[in-house]
C-alpha cells in the first residue's frame, strides 16, 4: 500500500481513537468516527482490506458463481428440447480473473477511500495495547479510546501429523496452480459446504467429512436435504466419529478416521481444512491490559461492544461471534459511536440474516426450532417443500424447502429458514418481518409477487392454517 494514500500521522502522536485492524470492521469504525469529526489512527498490518475482500467473500463467491454456471449448463436438459454442456477448461484463467476482481475492489473500497477522510491517518505496523494507548512497532500512539478489529484466521484442528502435511485452507485453496484430481474437505460448516460443492462442480472428486451433520447450526431438515443434493452431484458425504491421524503417501494424503467405531483410511490428492476460524488476538497485549477472552478465543464484549478494559472496544470476527462481514461493519459502527459518544447504542443480532452460498442456497434469520425451545418458548412450525412453490415448478428445480418458526400463542414469527436456489434474495423479507414483530398471519396476508421464490414465505405462512395444495395460483 502506498505511504501517500492518506493523511500522515499526527506530529504529537495524539488521536481521539485508535482502530487496530484495517479490514471491514476497522474501516467501518474509522469512517464512522471520521464522520463525527474525530481524529483516528487506523492501524493495519499486512494486506489492507482484511479477510472478506482479499481471501473470503469476494474470491469465494465469484468462483462459486463460475462453478454454478457450469452446473446450470449441464442441467439444462431438464427443459424439453434444450441441450447444454459445460466444463472448466482453464483454471488459471479463472483464478487470474478472480485476482483482478479482488485487486480492483481492494483498491476502490479500501485504499482509494482513505484520502477522502482527513481525520484518518493510516499507520502500518504491529499494534499492541500499552502505556495508556497503543504501541505500533514500539512507537507510542496516545489515545483515550481503542477499537480492536483484527479479524480471524483459519483454525487448524489438532489432528496427529497435520503439521507435516501440505494442507489447504480456504485461503490457499484459491491460489492452487492447478486443480487436484481429488480432495478431502474437513468440516461441514458453511465454508466447507461452499468450497466442497464449488470444487466438485469444477471437476474435482470431493469427499466432505463432519462430526455431526452438514451445517450443524441449520435446521436439521435443511442439513439432511442439502446432504442429499450433494450426493446427487457426486460429492461423498460422510459423518465420522473422530480424526486419528493424517500423513502423506505416494498418492497424496491419507487420513485415518473412526466411523461407527472402526478405523478407516481415506485418500485424496489434497486435503482442505475448513473446521472454523479463530480470532486474531496473539501479540496484542490483551492479558496484560486486562482484556478478557471467551472460551472460543474471541474477545469478550458486552452489547455496547465494550471489552473488560475501560476505553477498549472490539468488533468483528475478533469477538468470536457473528462472523459475517456485514455484522463486523455493524458492530464496528456501534463501537465507534459508543467510544466517542458515551455507550448509548446496543448491538442487536435478533434479526440477523445469514446465507450459505451453496446451491440450493441456505438462508436463515431468527431462531431455529431448537433455539426457541431452549429458550423455553412454545412454538409451532411450518415446513413447505419447494415442490409447492410455483417458482420452483416453472424453473423445473424443486430442490429445497422453507421452514417457519412461530410462537404458539401469539403467532409471532421467530425464525425463517430457506433452502432454495434463490433463497439468499428472499431472506430479507423474513428479516424485516421478525424485526418489526410480524406474525405468521401478517406474513400470510401480505401481497407477494407471483412466480418468485419469496412468495414461498407467504405459502409457508399460510400452511400454518391451510392446506396450500388446495389453493389455486395466487390464491390466499
Amino acid at each position: 500500500m502506498s505511504k501517500t494514500c492518506c493523511p500522515p500521522p499526527k506530529q504529537n502522536g495524539h488521536y481521539d481513537l485508535a482502530v487496530i485492524g484495517a479490514g471491514s470492521a476497522g474501516f467501518s469504525a474509522a469512517i464512522t468516527a471520521a464522520d463525527q469529526g474525530a481524529q483516528i489512527a487506523l492501524i493495519g498490518h499486512g494486506t489492507i482490506g482484511g479477510t472478506c475482500v482479499n481471501v473470503g467473500c469476494v474470491p469465494s463467491k465469484t468462483l462459486i458463481r463460475a462453478a454454478e454456471a457450469i452446473h446450470q449448463a449441464n442441467t439444462a436438459p431438464r427443459f424439453a428440447g434444450v441441450a447444454g454442456n459445460a466444463r472448466l477448461t482453464d483454471w488459471a484463467a479463472l483464478r487470474a480473473q478472480k485476482d483482478e476482481l479482488v485487486a480492483s475492489l481492494r483498491q476502490a473500497k479500501y485504499i482509494d477511500l482513505l484520502p477522502a477522510y482527513n481525520g484518518i491517518a493510516y499507520l502500518e505496523g504491529k499494534a499492541r495495547l500499552g502505556n495508556g494507548g497503543v504501541m505500533v512497532d514500539g512507537k507510542h500512539i496516545d489515545t483515550p479510546k481503542v477499537i480492536i478489529a483484527t479479524g480471524s484466521h483459519e483454525y487448524v484442528p489438532p489432528i496427529s501429523g497435520i503439521e507435516d502435511v501440505p494442507y489447504l485452507t480456504s485461503t490457499s485453496a484459491f491460489e492452487l496452480e492447478s486443480l487436484p484430481e481429488s480432495m478431502i474437505v474437513i468440516g461441514g460448516g458453511y465454508i466447507g459446504c461452499e468450497l466442497a460443492q464449488m470444487f466438485a462442480r469444477a471437476g474435482v472428486r470431493v469427499t466432505i467429512l463432519f462430526r455431526s451433520r452438514l451445517l450443524p447450526e441449520a435446521e436439521p431438515e435443511i442439513s439432511a436435504a442439502l446432504a442429499g443434493y450433494f450426493e446427487e452431484e457426486g460429492i461423498t458425504v460422510r459423518q465420522i466419529g473422530g480424526y486419528e491421524n493424517i500423513r502423506t503417501n505416494d498418492r497424496g494424503i491419507a487420513l485415518s478416521v473412526t466411523i461407527d467405531g472402526s478405523t478407516e483410511t481415506l485418500e485424496a490428492r489434497q486435503v482442505l481444512l475448513s473446521a472454523g476460524r479463530k480470532a486474531n488476538t496473539v501479540g496484542l497485549g490483551l492479558e496484560e491490559a486486562g482484556v478478557a477472552l471467551l472460551p472460543n478465543g474471541g474477545i469478550k464484549v458486552d452489547d455496547r461492544m465494550r471489552t473488560t478494559k475501560a476505553g477498549v472496544y472490539a468488533a468483528g470476527d475478533v469477538t468470536g461471534d457473528d462472523q459475517f462481514v456485514y455484522m463486523a461493519a455493524y458492530g464496528a459502527k456501534i463501537a465507534a459511536e459508543n467510544a466517542l459518544n458515551g455507550d448509548a447504542r446496543r448491538y442487536d443480532a435478533a434479526a440477523m440474516p445469514s446465507v450459505v452460498f451453496t446451491d440450493p442456497q441456505v438462508a436463515s434469520v431468527g431462531l431455529t426450532e431448537e433455539n426457541a425451545r431452549e429458550q423455553g418458548l412454545a412454538v409451532r412450525t411450518s415446513v413447505l417443500p419447494l415442490e409447492y412453490v410455483p417458482r420452483a415448478l416453472v424453473a423445473r428445480d424443486t430442490r429445497g424447502l422453507i421452514k417457519l418458526v412461530a410462537e404458539r400463542e401469539s403467532g409471532r414469527l421467530l425464525g425463517a429458514h430457506i433452502l432454495a436456489p434463490e433463497g439468499a434474495d428472499s431472506i430479507q423479507t423474513a428479516a424485516l418481518a421478525i424485526k418489526h414483530g410480524m406474525t405468521a398471519r401478517d406474513l400470510a396476508e401480505t401481497i407477494f409477487p407471483y412466480l418468485t421464490t419469496v412468495e414461498g414465505l407467504k405459502l409457508a405462512a399460510l400452511s400454518f392454517e391451510q392446506d396450500v395444495t388446495k389453493l389455486s395460483c395466487c390464491a390466499g
